[in-house]
């Protein structure tokens, strides 16, 4: 039985001739996104790679921001690192958080827990399918 697609989100790209600068909208909001000098971009915005470690970072600490706040924890911080290594396997996203506040041992434990289910954790650590094609053919 096939199932529908429910769309969360669009985005859109545009690049004209300024060397790899990209103008990028979803809903009411733009963002240039670049590639560093050393790459022959003009480094004017986040690359593709930081874009996407921002997206999980900020995902990952709104999603424990929620998670503290139902619990009506003391907590005044939330921070994460998140680093992006290439190996022969693949990729690996190291991930590591720091909490400002009142938490114990195993709050921090069930905070780990709630961090990897964020749903761009989910989807990164999913079965993701990509179809391309041109528009308009």
């Amino acid at each position: 039985m096939e199932t529908e697609n429910e769309l969360l989100v669009s985005a859109e790209a545009h690049i004209t001739h300024t060397q790899y600068q990209t103008i990028v909208t979803s809903d009411n909001h733009t963002i240039i996104a670049d590639e560093p000098a050393g790459l022959g971009g003009t480094d004017k915005g986040m690359s593709p790679y930081n874009l996407l470690l921002a997206s999980l970072a900020s995902c990952t600490v709104i999603t424990l921001r929620m998670y503290i706040n139902r619990k009506m924890w003391t907590v005044d911080e939330i921070a994460i690192k998140l680093d992006l290594y290439k190996n022969r396997n693949g990729v690996l996203i190291e991930s590591k958080l720091a909490f400002k506040g009142e938490i114990t041992d195993e709050q921090r434990k069930r905070l780990i827990t709630i961090a990897n289910v964020c749903p761009i954790h989910k989807i990164l650590a999913g079965n993701i399918v990509i179809n391309t094609g041109i528009e308009g053919v």
